[in-house]
Formats: structure tokens, C-alpha cells, sequence
């Protein structure tokens, strides 16, 4: 029976990472399903969707994790998932992206995140970053939203409803479609 781990890392960045991260798999008699890089600040940080057979993986997984997050100084969390994860129905959403930029300040992400949650729209990808301008060193921030927007929803009242919320933080807005598969 195969059964799935979410996997978490974080540690200094530095190279080897990924392949320290894809060695343990692989030694595991894993399979990685999906996964999520990032650097954050001098961090690098992972998600990872794996899956793995046998009475015992679960205990060679744990056993890998903390060799490690001693060898390398890594932050490692893994659990188990309660069976398949599910995929995701593309008929019944719409992928879009939305897009935020403005002088960085506080309740960018809150707000405009609680309007999404508000209409029953999952945020399948968030990236942030916040960059000093230019010409005036101002903190700018940007936000990029990849989302899936159910068909039920009425996108006309979404966007009105992000417009006003926008328009209350001084910043811009742009909303779109995106294609199903990024």
C-alpha cells in the first residue's frame, strides 16, 4: 500500500541542499510527487509531497530526517497524509492569478487573503517580496497569487470586492487567468 508524507525543510542556504534532500528520498525507496523550493532571506526552504511503500517507511523516513538534520543542520518536519491526496477538479475552478504591487505595509497579505477565503478561493501559490525602489528607496512590495477560483463564484463581485480592498491600501491590483497546469 504506498502511502504520502508531506515533508518540511529549512536551513541555511547553501549548495547540496536539494541533493541532500533528494538522497534521503531515494535511500527511503520514496517517490517525490511534488515539491516547492524557495530562498527566504539566507534560508532555503522546502516542501515536499512524497510517497513510499512498506510497513516501515514511515520509521525509515524519521530515522533519515534526523540523520539529517544532524549531519546538515537542517530543520526537518515530516507526517503522514490520510491516504491519496486528492486531486484537484479543473472543471469545477478557474486558475487565475492575481497580482498586488505598492509601498510596503502592514495587512497586504491579511486583507486581500480574507476576501479570497471569503469567496471559497484556494491560493495554490503565494510569493511575496518587498524591494526598495528605484529612485526613492521606498519599500515596494509586489505579491503574486496563483489561485483557483470556483466556477460558482462571480468573478465580476470578486474583483469589485479586491478592487475596493486595493483601493483602501493604496496599491494596485491586477487580476487574470492562467493556464490550468501552472
Amino acid at each position: 500500500m504506498r502511502l504520502y508524507f508531506a515533508l518540511s525543510a529549512i536551513g541555511r542556504d547553501r549548495p547540496g541542499i536539494v541533493a541532500d534532500l533528494a538522497e534521503l528520498i531515494f535511500e527511503c525507496d520514496c517517490n517525490l510527487e511534488d515539491s516547492s523550493m524557495t530562498i527566504l532571506g539566507s534560508e532555503f526552504a522546502v516542501l515536499l509531497l512524497l510517497s513510499g511503500e512498506g510497513a516501515d517507511v514511515e520509521r525509515r523516513l524519521s530515522a533519515a530526517c534526523k540523520r539529517l538534520e544532524w549531519e546538515k543542520r537542517l530543520t526537518v518536519f515530516f507526517r503522514p497524509l490520510d491516504g491519496e491526496p486528492p486531486a484537484r477538479p479543473a472543471d469545477a475552478v478557474v486558475p487565475m492569478t492575481c497580482t498586488v504591487t505598492g509601498v510596503d505595509k502592514a495587512g497586504i497579505v491579511a486583507r486581500v487573503a480574507r476576501t479570497l477565503e471569503r469567496h471559497g478561493v484556494n491560493v495554490v501559490n503565494l510569493k511575496t517580496q518587498a524591494r526598495p525602489g528605484a529612485e526613492s528607496g521606498t519599500p515596494i512590495f509586489t505579491m503574486q497569487i496563483a489561485m483557483d477560483v470556483p466556477r460558482a463564484v462571480d468573478r465580476r463581485t470578486l474583483a469589485r470586492e479586491l478592487e475596493r480592498v486595493a483601493s483602501d491600501l493604496c496599491v494596485e491590483l491586477a487580476l487574470g487567468e492562467r493556464p490550468a497546469d501552472a
